[in-house]
């Protein structure tokens, strides 16, 4: 089910009715069965999968809480390698048997395995990673066993946070499950303009970029440069606004019934820094490489080799998590460099900021910052290395191209095949997002709405609903990170 369907609003507005007329005791259970209806409606025989991966970490934090020794650790690593297990046949199985039957070809041997004609659930590695984070934490003694199999099953499946996180640690969401959550007004409408917002991200932003950045990226080399380049920044936007706002709708529809959700995007493009961005960007899953892989391997408390080879492992593995191609794992190795090379030049780079007295402009750190992002996302939207080699060239080696087309005054939207009032609502929209970051950073915008009058108050619910529906882009467009 998309948050950006009909289907979902009424989802949405029975469910929660229902929620909040029932007694607390029986609330779970409407919440387990509206997330199990919500998981089907996209393909009802995978929540059989999620059922598996369900019963086994749910007996695996038993067991690992009343072991000890090496059981303890033989239960984490069977309810790990189920879930990898999982992960594998059904996300990365096709993926290496390609590489391994090339490898072979290379090698002059027909050696091939057969190929698996299925579909990639909804949100798997999602919903993988949060269930293997509660074994973990049960293991390193964070974390009490869960008893209530209905109240576990509703931590892996809680229907706003399902498919595309953010991506929950137990300690956080396991006990909102036996709190009492009752109406509240001023909680409810935060959740609903939150979830407003984060559809406006997607269907007038988000999918609106989409439609310029797939007629380039479909096929780069029918475009010059300029094309190019703006393809490469509305994607930055795209990838962006589809999701976080993903993650805003589903903060928010989780907070109008009561519950905390972690935040997961905190404005990325204003970082000034590579490392910033990554505290910034996808927050859940960011920490829970930290948490779980990065430290597990020694971190930064090891000899600097050793850390730099830690770092780059974890996002090679952080770009295979993406997708099971090759553009995902060059875009993640492209992310690990930036942070080893900023680690490895960060006294000369001081020190020569401090010369020019560019530690004074901090924008420019923050477009130097944007840039770098915008490039590595090439790869990670390009349908192949090869088409992303191509189009990092030819933004390059075409700025003179651009230079002399914009001298002589000729509009950019020619170059897109968009109409001039199309190109205007997309500029627009993106300024308006930046603007809404600008006045966050600086100001609560929560705290500015309870001190507004209430008719200005709902002079901004009804322009941002009028908003979505006059300049959204209603295709039932799928989020880009349900494919992970």
């Amino acid at each position: 089910m998309l948050f950006n369907s009909l289907h979902f609003l009424l989802f949405f507005i029975v469910i929660t009715a229902f929620y909040f007329s029932l007694e607390h005791s029986k609330r779970w259970m409407l919440l387990l069965a509206c997330s199990c209806y919500f998981y089907m409606a996209f393909v009802p025989v995978y929540i059989l999968i999620l059922g598996f991966t369900v019963v086994v970490d749910y007996f695996a934090g038993i067991l690992i809480e009343n072991s000890e020794g090496r059981r303890r650790k033989m239960y984490l690593l069977s309810s790990i390698i189920a879930n990898i297990g999982v992960l594998a046949v059904f996300k990365y199985y096709n993926f290496f048997n390609d590489n391994f039957s090339a490898l072979m070809q290379g090698l002059g041997s027909s050696i091939s395995l057969p190929y698996l004609s299925i579909l990639l659930p909804i949100g798997l590695s999602f919903h993988t990673f949060q269930a293997m984070s509660y074994t973990i934490e049960v293991y390193r003694g964070h974390q009490k066993a869960e008893r209530h199999f209905g109240i576990y099953s509703l931590y892996v499946m809680f229907y706003p946070q399902l498919v595309a996180g953010p991506i929950e640690r137990p300690q956080n969401l396991l006990p909102q499950f036996r709190e009492r959550h009752d109406f509240d007004y001023a909680r409810v409408t935060s959740g609903l303009r939150l979830m407003a917002w984060g559809l406006f991200k997607k269907v007038v932003i988000a999918d609106r970029l989409a439609i310029a950045v797939d007629t380039v990226y479909t096929n780069p080399e029918r475009y010059n440069s300029l094309s190019l380049i703006l393809a490469t920044i509305f994607f930055t936007y795209q990838i962006y606004c589809d999701f976080s706002g993903y993650s805003d709708m589903a903060i928010g529809a989780a907070r109008v019934m009561g519950f905390r959700l972690m935040t997961n995007f905190n404005n990325p493009y204003q970082s000034s820094s590579i490392g910033e961005f990554w505290k910034h960007w996808h927050i859940s899953l960011s920490t829970w490489f930290k948490d779980y892989l990065f430290i597990t391997l020694g971190g930064n408390r090891v000899p600097v080799p050793r850390w730099y080879c830690n770092l780059l492992f974890v996002f090679l593995v952080s770009g295979l998590w993406h997708g099971a191609n090759w553009t995902f794992v060059v875009w993640g190795a492209i992310h690990g460099v930036y942070l080893i090379g900023g680690i490895f030049t960060f006294g000369i780079r001081k020190n020569i900021k401090k010369y020019l007295y560019v530690d004074k402009i901090p924008l420019l750190s923050v477009m130097t910052t944007f840039g770098l992002v915008a490039f590595a996302w090439i790869f990670f939207r390009a349908n192949s290395v090869n088409d992303a080699i191509y189009i990092a060239k030819h933004s390059i080696t075409g700025i003179p191209d651009i230079v002399h087309r914009l001298i002589i005054n000729q509009p950019i939207y020619e170059y897109l095949g968009l109409s001039t009032s199309f190109i205007v609502v997309m500029i627009c929209s993106i300024i308006l997002l930046e603007t809404v970051h600008y006045i966050h950073n600086k100001f609560n915008l929560a705290t500015i709405f309870q001190k507004l009058p209430t008719p200005v108050r709902w002079a901004f619910y009804y322009a941002i609903v009028l908003a979505i529906i006059f300049f959204g882009v209603f295709e039932n467009r799928q989020f880009i990170y349900f494919q992970f």
